[in-house]
C-alpha cells in the first residue's frame, strides 16, 4: 500500500504513477492549493443549491426564465469578448479522450477544433488524470507519438499549432471530486484539478504560439456556476501574471435549468466567453433526472427515437443560436456519435446520410459548427457546413430574432413521439453494463454497435430504466415495466456476455443496479462509481465457461 504524502498543503493519496512528478511540481501544487482555498466553499454551496432546485422541480415547480435577471436579457448593449485566435472558424470539432493514439488521430483529422476531453469520454483513474496532462504538454514539446502493439506508428503531421485543430480542453464538472488530492481531508474539485494543472503548465506556451488557453465547461446548471468559473479564471490569470480575459470558455448547455439562463451564463463569462454548445445527450439525461417522478408527461420513449427534430429539442437549439448570436458568441451544434464501420459500407452509407441530415439542419438553423466523434466524419460535416458558410468563418450575423423565446416550448416534452419497446429496455441494460465495465478499466469512450458511448449516454440508459420502472411505463406490447423484469433481463444480459480475464462485469452490474434499480436515484452514476470502485483492485472473478 502507498502511504499518503503531503506536499505544499496538498495530500496525495494515490499510488504514484509515471510522470506524476513532472505534473505535480511544487509550484503547480501551490497553484492548486490557492484555487481550492479560494473557491471550495462556494463550489460546495452551489452543489447544495443544485439539490434544492431539483427538489423544487420534483415537487412540481417547473424551471422558468428568471425575473431577477430580466434586465440582463433585455439589455441589448452587452456583447461577449471578441473571438480569440484559432476560434474564428469552428465548423467541425472532433471530440475524444487525450489518449495518445486517439489524440494523434484527432489532431491529424483536419477538424478545426479538437475537444481534448477530461470529462465524459475519460475514466478519471489517477493514471488517466496524470496522463492527460502529460500528453497535452507533449504536443507543445513536439514529442507526442504512439507505437501500436502490431508495430504501426502514429505521429502528428505537423507540430505547428497553426496547422492543427485548435485545442480546447474539457475539465470535469463542478460535481466531481479528485479523491487523490486533498486539503485537510477535503478532496479538491476535479474541475479545478483538470483546469488548474493544464492552465499552469500550458497557458503561457499557448499564448507564445499565438493561441491561448481555451476550455469547454460541462454540466453547468445556472449562471451562478458560470460566475464561479469566471472568478476562477480571473484568479488563475492573476496568479500567473497573465492578462485578464485571455482565457476563453465555451459552455455546454446540457442541463434543463441552464437552458433558461443561456444569456445570463454568457453575461457572467462575457470577458472570457467564446460561445455555447448544444450538449444533446446530457440535456436529455438532465430532463429525465429532474422530472423522473413527475408523471407520464415527462416519460421518454426508446432513447434512439428522441431525436433533434422533436419540438422541445428544436426549441432548445434555436433558442441557443439566438442567445449566442445576439451576444456575438459562437453556437456549436451537438455530437454525431456514429463510428464508421470500415468492414460494412452499407452501414456507413445509411449512417453518413443521417449525419449529413443532422448537420444540415444545424447549419440551416444558424449554428457555426458541430461535433463529430470520429475522424472519418470530419469531411462529412465539413462538406455540409461549407455549403452554408462558403467563405465565411461563421454565421454570427444571423441573430435569429425570428425565434420565439418560450419556457413552454422548452418543456414541451409530451410532444415526443415514439414507443417503449423490449428492445429499448435490453439496449439500455447492455449499454449501461458494457460502458460501466469499460469505464472501470479506464476507458471512458466505448464504441458499441457503431456508436460512441460515453458517460452521458450511459446516464440516459440507466435513468430511463429507473423512470420506466417507477412510472410503471408500458411497452408497445402492453407489458408493464417492473423492477423484477428489468432485473431478469440484466441477469440474462450478463449470462450472454463474453467474459475475459480481468473484466469487471460483476462490479459493473453492481453499479448499474444501484443506479437503475433501487428506490433512490444517484445524481450521477460516475461520482458514486468513482468514489467506491475506480482505482480499487479488480476482484477475483469466476470466469464463465
Amino acid at each position: 500500500m502507498n502511504s499518503p504524502i503531503t506536499l505544499n498543503n496538498i495530500t496525495i493519496t494515490a499510488t504514484p504513477v509515471r510522470y506524476q512528478e513532472q505534473i505535480l511540481t511544487s509550484d503547480a501544487l501551490d497553484f492548486l492549493s490557492s484555487l481550492h482555498s479560494a473557491f471550495e466553499s462556494r463550489r460546495a454551496e452551489l452543489m447544495q443549491r443544485r439539490q434544492v432546485n431539483r427538489a423544487r422541480i420534483a415537487n412540481g415547480r417547473d424551471p422558468k426564465f428568471l425575473e431577477e435577471t430580466r434586465s440582463i436579457r433585455e439589455d441589448d448593449s452587452w456583447q461577449v469578448a471578441p473571438i480569440a485566435p484559432g476560434l474564428e472558424d469552428r465548423r467541425v470539432e472532433i471530440t475524444g479522450p487525450i489518449e495518445r493514439k486517439m489524440a494523434i488521430n484527432a489532431l491529424n483529422s483536419g477538424a478545426n477544433v479538437w475537444l481534448a476531453d477530461m470529462e465524459d469520454a475519460c475514466s478519471p483513474t489517477w493514471q488517466n488524470v496524470i496522463k492527460n496532462q502529460v500528453n497535452l504538454i507533449r504536443i507543445l514539446d513536439e514529442e507526442l507519438d504512439f507505437t501500436a502493439p502490431d508495430g504501426r506508428e502514429y505521429k502528428l503531421n505537423s507540430y505547428d499549432l497553426s496547422e492543427l485543430p485548435t485545442i480546447v480542453v474539457r475539465p470535469r464538472g463542478w460535481h466531481l471530486p479528485e479523491k487523490h488530492l486533498q486539503v485537510s481531508g477535503t478532496p479538491i474539485s476535479g474541475a479545478l484539478v483538470d483546469f488548474g494543472l493544464h492552465f499552469f503548465h500550458n497557458a503561457k506556451r499557448l499564448l507564445a504560439a499565438g493561441l491561448g488557453p481555451y476550455y469547454y465547461l460541462p454540466k453547468l446548471e445556472n449562471h451562478l456556476e458560470a460566475r464561479l468559473w469566471n472568478d476562477v479564471f480571473n484568479m488563475a490569470q492573476d496568479l500567473l501574471g497573465i492578462e485578464r480575459g485571455t482565457i476563453r470558455a465555451t459552455v455546454l448547455i446540457e442541463t434543463i435549468t441552464a437552458a433558461f439562463e443561456m444569456e445570463e451564463i454568457l453575461y457572467e463569462l462575457r470577458e472570457h466567453s467564446s460561445g455555447l454548445n448544444a450538449g444533446r445527450w446530457d440535456y436529455i439525461f438532465s430532463i429525465i433526472k429532474n422530472f423522473r417522478s413527475r408523471g407520464p408527461r415527462f416519460v421518454f420513449p426508446d432513447r434512439d427515437t428522441v431525436t433533434m427534430t422533436a419540438p422541445f429539442m428544436r426549441a432548445y437549439t434555436e433558442q441557443l443560436v439566438r442567445a449566442c448570436h445576439r451576444r456575438g458568441a459562437s453556437a456549436i451544434g451537438g455530437m454525431s456519435a456514429f463510428v464508421p464501420n470500415r468492414k460494412d459500407a452499407s452501414i456507413n452509407e445509411i449512417a453518413f446520410g443521417k449525419v449529413r441530415e443532422d448537420k444540415a439542419r444545424e447549419a440551416a438553423d444558424g449554428f457555426d459548427g458541430s461535433w463529430v466523434a470520429h475522424p472519418d466524419l470530419v469531411s462529412v460535416a465539413r462538406e455540409v457546413y461549407d455549403e452554408v458558410l462558403g467563405g465565411n468563418p461563421n454565421q454570427l450575423q444571423r441573430t435569429r430574432e425570428d425565434v420565439e423565446v418560450s419556457d413552454a416550448a422548452l418543456l414541451n416534452i409530451q410532444s415526443v413521439t415514439g414507443k417503449i419497446t423490449e428492445r429499448g429496455i435490453r439496449d439500455n441494460i447492455e449499454i449501461g453494463i458494457r460502458y460501466i465495465e469499460s469505464w472501470l478499466r479506464g476507458n471512458g469512450a466505448v464504441a458499441l454497435r457503431n456508436l460512441m458511448e460515453d458517460a452521458a449516454t450511459a446516464e440516459i440508459s440507466r435513468s430511463q430504466l429507473w423512470q420506466w420502472i417507477h412510472q410503471s411505463a408500458i411497452t408497445d406490447q402492453g407489458e408493464i415495466i417492473t423492477r423484477r423484469w428489468v432485473q431478469e433481463l440484466a441477469e440474462e444480459t450478463m449470462d450472454n456476455l463474453e467474459r475475459f480475464e480481468g473484466d469487471r462485469f460483476e462490479e459493473a452490474l453492481e453499479i448499474f443496479e444501484a443506479c437503475a434499480l433501487r428506490d433512490d436515484f444517484p445524481t450521477f452514476l460516475t461520482k458514486n462509481a468513482y468514489l467506491r470502485y475506480l482505482d480499487a483492485p479488480a476482484r477475483t472473478l469466476q470466469m464463465a465457461g
